[in-house]
């Protein structure tokens, strides 16, 4: 259960549409103490009894109030500033922008990272990665330029407006791989995908070590579908990659060794709990599998003594 606050109570009547009267009414108190309610924030903890009359009106709002809901409630937190974030945000020294689908590219460089759950030490060589996972408005410059099907989800084959900044979704490891081969760019590995997503030092999350779950879009948020790309900006890898933990399972390049025609997916989703959201953590699925909460992004590599593609 949502634990209510003055805060919490107002988001919930502005995801509700209803102005103060109205949703005085619906709790059962007057305006006034509502009044009161907004004022006070997260100052004020609200009684039981009005803490299940707040639990009561969440579950009975439609799914559209209850999306919007979760996402003011977690607004702050996808976007609260550290002196971390604004750090990599300020700095584009080591970023390019793709010049065939324009999508913003970040350097991994050569070296050593700590890998898995017991930080192995793993030598890569030098490469680039998508800053943002690939969104259906880069996906929709492919089937433009070349006549590939789209995604399921476009109504009458086209890019959804409402959906053009968040990540394509049902799009197989074949679709995945027709894209990357477009755009001269390939999946990454799993072992490329995890550096980005953990940097060099063994970080538990992009984040650091806690598990905050405010930081990605994972089941917690309770939001049930994918987020903007470029929303959870305090979630961001020490290599300044978004999304490296929820939104959607992203699709490499390494083969599963459970099975043929399997690859591997990192990342985790919106339809995951956090507890399953490592970037260590292993899964895989058939080259065919098409999902609501897969995607993908895309690497190069890096030539010596520079970043240029």
């Amino acid at each position: 259960m949502t634990r209510w606050t003055g805060r919490e109570a107002r988001l919930l009547r502005l995801a509700l549409r209803k102005n103060n009267k109205r949703f005085a009414a619906m709790v059962g108190i007057s305006t006034r103490q509502l009044t009161t309610w907004e004022q006070r924030g997260e100052t004020l903890f609200l009684h039981t009894a009005n803490q299940l009359a707040l639990d009561t009106i969440l579950s009975r709002a439609d799914s559209a109030a209850q999306e919007r809901f979760a996402t003011l409630l977690t607004e702050r937190a996808a976007v609260e500033a550290d002196e971390r974030v604004e750090e990599l945000l300020s700095s584009r020294a080591h970023t390019i922008k793709h010049p065939v689908d324009n999508k913003l590219m970040v350097l991994v460089e050569e070296g050593v990272y700590l890998s898995g759950p017991d930080n192995r030490s793993v030598w890569l060589d030098g490469y680039l990665i998508d800053v943002y996972p690939t969104t259906n408005r880069d996906y929709a410059q492919f089937v433009k330029a070349t006549g590939h099907p789209p995604p399921q989800h476009w109504p009458g084959g086209r890019c959804p407006t409402a959906l053009a900044d968040h990540p394509v979704v049902w799009v197989s490891w074949h679709d995945a791989n027709a894209y990357a081969r477009w755009s001269g760019k390939e999946l990454p590995s799993s072992a490329q995908w995890e550096k980005a997503a953990r940097g060099t030092k063994g970080r538990v999350f992009p984040w650091g070590d806690v598990a905050t779950a405010a930081k990605c879009n994972t089941a917690e948020a309770e939001i049930g579908a994918t987020t903007p790309v470029s929303r959870y900006q305090s979630g961001v890898s020490p290599h300044g990659c978004y999304d490296m933990i929820g939104n959607v399972w992203e699709w490499c390049s390494t083969q599963a060794t459970d099975g043929p025609d399997r690859y591997e997916l990192k990342g985790s989703a919106f339809t995951s709990p956090l507890q399953r959201s490592t970037p260590w953590l292993r899964n895989a699925a058939n080259v065919r599998m098409k999902d609501n909460d897969t995607g993908f992004r895309c690497v190069k590599q890096a030539q010596a003594g520079g970043i240029a593609c």
